[in-house]
C-alpha cells in the first residue's frame, strides 16, 4: 500500500506549530564522473534560516540522501531506516515551449519504504530533472523528521493528559498517534513509545 505524505501532513502541522521543519531548495551543484561517485552541494533554508550540506554517493539520489542525513540523522533517527523502493521521470510533452521537446516539464517521482514496510510516494514537477530530484529528497527528509518529531510531541503529551487524568485529551491523543505512528519509522526512541501504547 502507498501513502501520500499529505494524508498525515496537516495533523503533523497542528501538532508542531511552528516547530514544524519546512525545507527548501535555494542552491544545487553537483559532481559527477562517469563510474565514479556523484558529490553534492545543497543550500536549503528552513523557515528563513539558510544551511549547506555536501554529500556523495552513486548518484543524485543517494548523494542528495547523504548528505541531508549527515546533518539530520543524528537527532531524528528514523531517517536511517528509510529505504528507497521507486524513482520514476515522466516527460509532459505537451508542456514543451521548444519544437524539440527537451525543455518539457518532467516529474520526479520518488518512493520510499518506512521500517514498517508502508510506502510513501513524494513527486515534483519542473523543466529541471536535477531540481526535481533534490526538491523531492528534501520532501522526504522533511516529511519524516517532521513525523518523528509530531510523534514524540504527541506521545508526550498523551503521557501528561495521563498524568492529569484527563480521559478526554487521552482519547484523542491515542487516537492520533494511531494515526501518526503510520507515518513514522523505526527507531529505539519510537519503538519504546509504540510498545507503550499497547
Amino acid at each position: 500500500m502507498t501513502s501520500r505524505p499529505d494524508e498525515n501532513r496537516e495533523l503533523i502541522r497542528r501538532v508542531l506549530g511552528k516547530e514544524y521543519l519546512e525545507l527548501e531548495l535555494t542552491r544545487l551543484s553537483v559532481e559527477e564522473e562517469p563510474n565514479a561517485a556523484t558529490r553534492v552541494k545543497v543550500v536549503a533554508s528552513d523557515d528563513g534560516r539558510t544551511f549547506e550540506v555536501e554529500g556523495s554517493g552513486v548518484g543524485l539520489v543517494d548523494a542528495l540522501y547523504n548528505g541531508l542525513l549527515g546533518r539530520f540523522a543524528v537527532e531524528y533517527q528514523s531517517l536511517k531506516s528509510v529505504e528507497l523502493c521507486g524513482f520514476h521521470v515522466d516527460a509532459n510533452i505537451d508542456s514543451k515551449k521548444a519544437s524539440s521537446g527537451v525543455d518539457a516539464v518532467g516529474t520526479v517521482t520518488i518512493e520510499v519504504r518506512n521500517s514498517e514496510g508502508r510506502r510513501f510516494r513524494f513527486a515534483d514537477a519542473s523543466r529541471s530533472v536535477t531540481a526535481s530530484t533534490a526538491r523531492a529528497v528534501l520532501a522526504i527528509v522533511e516529511y519524516f523528521v517532521n513525523a518523528e518529531k509530531a510523534f514524540i510531541t504527541m506521545f508526550n503529551a498523551r503521557k501528561d493528559a495521563i498524568e492529569r487524568n484527563r480521559h478526554d485529551l487521552i482519547t484523542r491523543y491515542t487516537e492520533e498517534l494511531a494515526e501518526l505512528v503510520q507515518s513514522t519509522s523505526y527507531t529505539e526512541v519510537i519503538e519504546a513509545m509504540k510498545r507503550q501504547l499497547k
